[in-house]
């Protein structure tokens, strides 16, 4: 079997973890590049995963502090719903991916990294690009830098209304 090294993920898994949600992001918009932040929808945001699965891995997140889709209102739902939606259209504009992995996974057994604060995950994917196991076993090559990702995508956001 071969070995594909992602050594970047170490710095994730071994280093220190804000006190802060990193999901509670403040109304100012000036650390939106820093934060990776693309979009800012009326009770959702779109931000890019700083260490991705997979070239273009979004994530999209309610601003409301809450861990269970269950507690968001009709509106915050309807507005991550629109949101994945728009999530999907820039992503095939700008990768033109052969599938896309989307889900939500809701407290820490369940998998969720940051279970606190829910969040729903948005993977392209091509054939041959690594097996879905591959995907949550952490082995991936990632060919473009973050912030590369970031100028590629953050225009097409741009254009989306919101």
């Amino acid at each position: 079997m071969d070995v594909l090294w992602a050594p970047w993920r170490l710095d994730y898994i071994l280093g220190p973890k804000p006190d802060e949600c990193v999901f509670c992001i403040p109304e100012d918009t000036s650390e939106d590049e820093e934060r990776c932040i693309l979009a800012r929808g009326e009770h959702c945001f779109v931000i890019m995963n700083k260490f991705p699965y997979n070239n273009g891995h979004l994530m999209v997140t309610p601003y409301r502090h809450v861990s269970c889709l269950t507690e968001l209102t009709e509106a915050e739902s309807m507005d991550c719903m629109l949101w994945l939606r728009r999530c999907t259209t820039v992503l095939e504009k700008a990768f033109h991916p052969q599938g896309i992995n989307m889900g939500l996974n809701l407290g820490e057994a369940a998998g969720a990294g940051i279970a606190q604060h829910m969040h729903f995950q948005i993977v392209p994917r091509w054939n041959g690009d690594a097996s879905f196991m591959a995907v949550f076993g952490e082995t991936s090559v990632i060919p473009e830098h973050l912030q590369s990702t970031y100028s590629r995508l953050k225009p097409l956001f741009d254009e989306t209304p919101s």
